[in-house]
């Protein structure tokens, strides 16, 4: 976003400005307040529409406009009372580990941060927290931020503090635009009133275009015209609950599938974990299996990437030396000749590895992370650990022999000992469309991108059969011979069936 200190402050492009005051129902007679100014961007545009009462704070004296009224002190510590009818900008953004240790001190004696926030929130917080405190009854606040505090549980008390108070009446998600340079941050633009009486809903516009926004994209979405944007009513957000920006119907096909699965999740069936870490992968990607003797071939596993996942079935696999045991470099050289030559040539790029605090030989992978996970002679299931979605259906979940190994692109399930349900069964479950557009929506996401990491896919709802229910068995079973099917015909139509089976699943009380 070009220029940034330790105060975190990212300057907002003019016709972003310029729309977020477009948003401002107040007529010109209301006390206005911008607690991050900057140089003043959302001042000279309040000032030129017509606005007349507006304060502006920034603790950043290098950059203080002198022809605004802004305060040089911190908006955080400000002794202010509520009385502002508008509150617009862009607040700062900061993750507590990276604040100055003033800063954070500031933090620690605000009675708002302490009752709300924690070590995991965002600068972002006590901004929007404060903001909301200072608004006078139906007060606007108008921010543009990061979208992830709309779903983390860490911010789950900013979130109540706001419905509490009032309610949000307009949101503006930017998934994948870029809207300040050079940063890959999904951001939104919500107004919220602070008033006793609840507005029924709230007005969504979800933007879609990847392209650098202009004035023109933002007068199309003002006016819903937008060919790049869906716009769409949802009811007000309740206490608790994240908020998740889907249309009514998309989330009472969510809520029907949570449901069904009455609370359980994967991590209560499945073991999850992220694969192993070479720290160079293409040093120990073998180039000529015909040549390895006797014991390289015993020290050899075969590995499985991302890229050659798909979903139920999986493309080509690698071979990738991998010794089993300790030696030293001598034993090294003469008893895995073909191994020392092939690494020979990336020796001193693999010495550089992050070693995670090991004395780490260059023959050796950097991290075995959950290898006992993976060594067992069991079936697994390997998806990619981040996937896009845009223009997909459904996920790479693949079912996968006992005999290969996820490096740290890839993900891996595994059956715990007490689940009953087929491997089969958990991987057409994964590969759904109920399990596609849960994540879509609840899931870990970045943009267009998921995150299949152990913790979210932990967390999503699992539907457990009821193996003394005979319909339940037999839909079950049928799922599973769907998956075998698949597995050597490939019919796409397959998914439509397996999918007519969840169905019916999750109708069974």
């Amino acid at each position: 976003m070009g220029e940034k200190n330790k105060y975190g402050q990212y300057m907002t492009p003019n016709i972003i400005a310029d729309f977020m005051c477009t948003l401002v129902e107040h007529d010109k007679t209301a006390v206005c307040l911008e607690p991050s100014a900057g140089k003043g961007i959302f001042l000279s545009k309040l000032e030129k529409v017509g606005f007349r009462n507006i304060l502006g704070f920034e603790i950043d004296e290098t950059i203080i406009n002198p022809n605004y009224n802004i305060r040089n002190e911190s908006f955080v510590t400000s002794n202010l009372t509520p009385i502002y009818d508008v509150i617009i900008g862009n607040p700062p953004y900061i993750r507590w580990k990276n604040l100055e240790t003033d800063l954070k001190k500031e933090l620690e004696n605000s009675v708002l941060w302490k009752n709300y926030c924690n070590s995991l929130c965002d600068y972002s917080s006590i901004f929007i927290l404060k903001s909301a405190y200072l608004l006078k009854e139906k007060g606007e606040l108008i921010f543009i931020t990061p979208d992830y505090w709309f779903t983390t549980t860490h911010a789950k008390n900013v979130r109540n503090y706001l419905i509490e108070n009032g309610y949000i009446k307009e949101i503006y998600h930017f998934n994948e635009t870029p809207i300040f340079d050079k940063v890959k941050v999904s951001f939104v633009i919500f107004k919220y009133v602070k008033d006793t009486a609840k507005n029924p809903n709230i007005s969504v516009t979800k933007y879609l275009s990847k392209q650098k926004i202009t004035e023109q994209d933002l007068t199309e979405i003002k006016n819903k015209t937008s060919a790049d944007a869906s716009f769409f009513d949802i009811p007000q957000f309740k206490k608790d609950e994240k908020w998740i920006l889907v249309p009514n119907k998309d989330k009472s096909e969510i809520e029907k599938y949570e449901t069904a699965c009455n609370t359980n999740t994967f991590g209560d069936f499945c073991r999850i974990g992220n694969g192993m870490v070479s720290g160079l992968d293409k040093a120990f990607q073998i180039k000529n299996e015909s040549l390895l003797n006797e014991k390289e071939n015993k020290n050899s596993i075969n590995v499985l990437k991302a890229k050659d996942l798909n979903s139920i079935s999986f493309g080509k696999t690698t071979k990738y030396i991998f010794l089993k045991q300790e030696t030293d470099e001598k034993n090294f050289q003469s008893e895995y000749p073909n191994f020392s030559e092939q690494l020979a040539e990336y020796k001193t790029k693999l010495k550089n590895r992050y070693s995670y605090g090991k004395d780490l030989k260059y023959w050796e992978w950097a991290f075995l992370r959950n290898f006992n996970l993976f060594k067992t002679e069991k079936e697994r299931i390997f998806c990619p650990c981040k996937e896009r979605i845009t223009k997909r259906q459904r996920f790479r979940f693949s079912v996968v022999p006992p005999e290969y190994f996820p490096t740290q692109d890839v993900t891996a399930l595994f059956k715990k000992e007490e689940t009953k349900e087929d491997i089969r069964y958990i991987a057409a479950l994964l590969n759904s469309k109920f399990v596609f557009k849960w994540l879509s929506n609840k899931g870990t996401r970045k943009g267009d991108i998921i995150e299949f990491s152990e913790k979210p896919i932990s967390s999503i709802p699992y539907r457990k059969i009821n193996f003394s229910n005979k319909k339940e068995v037999q839909l079950h079973d049928k799922i599973v011979s769907l998956v075998n099917n698949y597995s050597t015909c490939h019919e796409e139509t397959i998914f439509q069936n397996i999918d007519e089976c969840f169905e019916q699943l999750f109708i069974i009380k």
